[in-house]
Parts: structure tokens; C-alpha cells; sequence
């Protein structure tokens, strides 16, 4: 088995910041929420459709051993985010356990970067102890931290979308919506609406 063969839970993926993506692994379908983190297969296919956007490898092997443990922490992870994504959004204080949690996770794998030179060009190269699996929670971590203290905080917007429960970064002043097809139903539902008066 390759993880290319893992089916996915779901979960939407908008291109959005990786804290973002992770928090949209809850979501809706029909007005319901949806669990897209269910099982270890879940947690192993998220992290393989994001793997290039991680600093460290993710290999195959270590994507189809993903553990129950691993898949605790993710979940733990993604809640928490969800959590300062919301506050983020409603301009609101989170609960100092997300907090806590996420700093967890960031204190929980050694990073550092050393320096490498190529032929004429200087790099700095991250490395870690961990496994791949938890430096790619930590990673998601750090850019948690970085996202929700840095300038961009405050473009983290909730879809207005009806029945929608995602969020994204309000790159654009005139962007509603966390995807093109959530515009379309938001505009439907004005429509209905307006037509609906008129009678």
C-alpha cells in the first residue's frame, strides 16, 4: 500500500494557511458537522495532501504508520486551533487550554536550523529529532503561533456562507466566502430570499 492510496477524511483542503487547513478538518456537510480527522487513515491522508508544504519529508512509510497516539494529538491539535481560529474570527478570547496545547506541541520537538552552503549559495536547513509525523504537528504549531501573533491575524475571517463552518484568511476586502462554491450557495440563498419577499 502506498499513501496515495489512503482515502481521505474529507476534509477540505482551500490552500489556505496550514493552522487553517487543520481547523477546516472540522467542517459541514449539509448544516451537520463532519469529523475529518476520524482515524489514523484520516490523519495519514491530511498529512499527505499538505506534505509539500511542510520543511521536513514525510515519507510514505511514516504516513501509513501513523498511530492512534498520533492520532490523538492531531485531533487534540486541530481542536485547539479551531479554537484560536474562531477567537481569531470573532475577535474574542480564546480558552487558555488551546493555548496551552499548542504551545505544548511546540515545545514538544526539538528544531533548529543549521547553515549549509551549495556552490555559491548559502541555505539554512531545518532540522529536528522527531519523528516526521510529529515535527509535521509541530510545524503546524509553529505556524500557529506565528499566524495568530503576526500581522495576518486579523484577516482570519469565518464563511458567511449558509451552513458553512470554515474559515480562511481574508486576503481580498471583497472575499466572503472560503471557496467559490460557498458564494454561489450564499448568493442562491439572497436570491430565494428576495424572491421569496416579493411574493
Amino acid at each position: 500500500m502506498r499513501a496515495d492510496d489512503l482515502e481521505s477524511g474529507g476534509a477540505p483542503l482551500l490552500g489556505e494557511p496550514l493552522p487553517i487547513e487543520l481547523a477546516n478538518a472540522t467542517y459541514a456537510v449539509r448544516g451537520r458537522f463532519v469529523d475529518g480527522l476520524q482515524t489514523t487513515d484520516h490523519v495519514a491522508a491530511w498529512l499527505r495532501d499538505n506534505r509539500a508544504r511542510f520543511t521536513e519529508a514525510l515519507p510514505d512509510k511514516d504516513l501509513l504508520a501513523v498511530d492512534p497516539g498520533e492520532l490523538e494529538t492531531t485531533r487534540r491539535l486541530r481542536d485547539a486551533v479551531r479554537q484560536l481560529t474562531h477567537a481569531a474570527a470573532h475577535r474574542t478570547r480564546p480558552p487558555q487550554e488551546a493555548i496551552e496545547i499548542v504551545n505544548h506541541q511546540v515545545r514538544s520537538v526539538p528544531r533548529w536550523r543549521e547553515l549549509t552552503w551549495g556552490d555559491t549559495t548559502p541555505l539554512a536547513t531545518t532540522h529536528t529529532g522527531a519523528d516526521p509525523v510529529g515535527a509535521a504537528l509541530t510545524e503546524v504549531a509553529q505556524q500557529t503561533v506565528d499566524l495568530f501573533s503576526g500581522p495576518d491575524m486579523p484577516k482570519v475571517t469565518a464563511c458567511d456562507a449558509p451552513g458553512c463552518v470554515l474559515y480562511f484568511l481574508k486576503d481580498h476586502p471583497r472575499r466572503e466566502w472560503c471557496s467559490p462554491a460557498c458564494g454561489n450557495r450564499a448568493r442562491a440563498a439572497r436570491y430565494y430570499e428576495r424572491t421569496k419577499r416579493a411574493h
